[in-house]
Formats: C-alpha cells, sequence, structure tokens
C-alpha cells in the first residue's frame, strides 16, 4: 500500500488561545493537486501556516505526517528541505540580500541535503537565467533585493521561479492569484502547470473560481468553521462560485 505524501488527522490547532482549526482531515497523494475554497476568516492561511512551521502557531490535538514522517516534530528548514513549498499571500521584501544570492543558497541547501553537488555560480547563475525566461523575470529583476519594490505580479513570478528551481515535493499555493491581473494570472499559472508532473503535489488555496480556471485540481475542498464540510471535483468550485459559501457558514 503507498504512503500518502501528507496525511492530515483530527488536527485542531490555534494562534494566541483562539481555537481555528477544529477537526481537519486531508489525504493528499502524490501527483494530486487539491483545491482548498473557503471565505475569508475560515483559517486557510492557518493551515499553510502550520504546514510551514511558523512560530505563533499552537497544535493542540491530532496529527500531520509527510512522506510517513511526523511533521510537526520538523523545523520549519528540516520541512522545506523535506519538500514543502509556501507560495506565499504576500512575500516578504527583505533589503540588502539580492535575489539571485537568495535563491542560489536555497538551492544548494537542498541539494546538500540530497547529498548532490552543488552548483557553482556560474551554473546557477545559467539556470536561474532559463527558468526566469519561462516566466518573464528579466535579468535585472533577478539582481535587485529580494522583493523590494516589486510589483504584485513580479513578487508572486518570483515566488514561482523558486519553486521552478526548488522543485519541492509539495507545493501549497496560498491565495496566489491575489493581486494579479489576468496577464500575470496566466503567467503565474504557466508556471505552476509546467510543474505538474504526475509526481509533485499541490495544495491551492482561494477564495475564488478563477485561478482554477488555470490550475485545474484534480479535487475541491471547502473549509468552513475549521474544518472541510464538503469535498468533490473540479465542478464544485464552479458551484461555490455560482452560490458562494452562505451555506456552509454559521451565523454567529
Amino acid at each position: 500500500m503507498t504512503t500518502p505524501l501528507l496525511e492530515i488527522e483530527d488536527l485542531y490547532a490555534g494562534v494566541c488561545d483562539k481555537e481555528i482549526i477544529k477537526g481537519f482531515n486531508l489525504t493528499i497523494n502524490e501527483g494530486e493537486v487539491h483545491a482548498l475554497m473557503g471565505p475569508n476568516g475560515a483559517g486557510k492561511s492557518t493551515l499553510s501556516n502550520i504546514l510551514c512551521g511558523k512560530e505563533g502557531y499552537s497544535v493542540t490535538s491530532g496529527s500531520i505526517r509527510f512522506k510517513g514522517k511526523n511533521l510537526l516534530a520538523m523545523s520549519p528548514e528540516e520541512r522545506a528541505r523535506e519538500g514543502i513549498f509556501l507560495a506565499m499571500q504576500y512575500p516578504v521584501e527583505i533589503p540588502g540580500v539580492p535575489t539571485s544570492t537568495f535563491l542560489k543558497h536555497a538551492v544548494n541547501s537542498i541539494r546538500k541535503y540530497q547529498n548532490l553537488p552543488e552548483l557553482d555560480t556560474m551554473e546557477f547563475i545559467k539556470m536561474l537565467r532559463e527558468e526566469g525566461r519561462k516566466l518573464g523575470i528579466d535579468a535585472d529583476m533577478i539582481k535587485r533585493s529580494l522583493n523590494v519594490g516589486f510589483s504584485g505580479g513580479e513578487k508572486k513570478r518570483l515566488e514561482t521561479l523558486q519553486m521552478s528551481i526548488l522543485k519541492p515535493s509539495f507545493a501549497i499555493l496560498d491565495e496566489a492569484d491575489s493581486g494579479l491581473d489576468i496577464d500575470a494570472l496566466k503567467v503565474v499559472s504557466d508556471g505552476v502547470n509546467a510543474l505538474r508532473d504526475g509526481k509533485r503535489s499541490m495544495l491551492v488555496i482561494t477564495h475564488y473560481q478563477r485561478l482554477l480556471n488555470y490550475v485545474v485540481p484534480d479535487f475541491v475542498h471547502v473549509y468552513a468553521d475549521g474544518k472541510i464540510v464538503k469535498s468533490g471535483g473540479k465542478d464544485l468550485a464552479l458551484e461555490l462560485e455560482e452560490k458562494g459559501y452562505a451555506e456552509f457558514v454559521k451565523e454567529k
């Protein structure tokens, strides 16, 4: 029997003593793309932060296993080396750190963990330019400080570039369509789809159907009141676009 890539069982978690995730269950197998949809404030980004090990979040019960290992026992760095990648809703700016330098260290850190030889500067720059060209990222942009002065579309393209060169086994796309015009959305979606190889898995977190027109999921889940309340195929996203989330949201 094949071990699931990611297995979340009866997860309860929150932040600042506020319980946000309440009995969450999800299994993702190798090569699958799952979409998690829900209203604002449902806790979708909380889930992505917990999966990546962000500080400030507490898990009170339940389990998360990644490649058969206890994910909750790993540091954020260990999770990244094991193949978890988060494309953030709001990528942070790091003044004084050239984008190319940041990416080179990230790539070589993962290669070292995988017992692969590190890339020298010329090998890395050649790869970076080739991958950047596919996403409409020019050499000048890569020389700039990480995300500093970048538009929303540029930041999301850079997130996609990171995913392209790091080649994670599991990518979480947290509101990847946020702030993108239609042209930028197509570029980012093309970059994401290029990584779909039947082995890499993805969790696409979004409010809206429009991203799923380009990155078509295998499964769609409705997330409300801290847990998945309904699952289905890609047509479920169309249903949500038409009817909204009202039937899944409890009045307080």
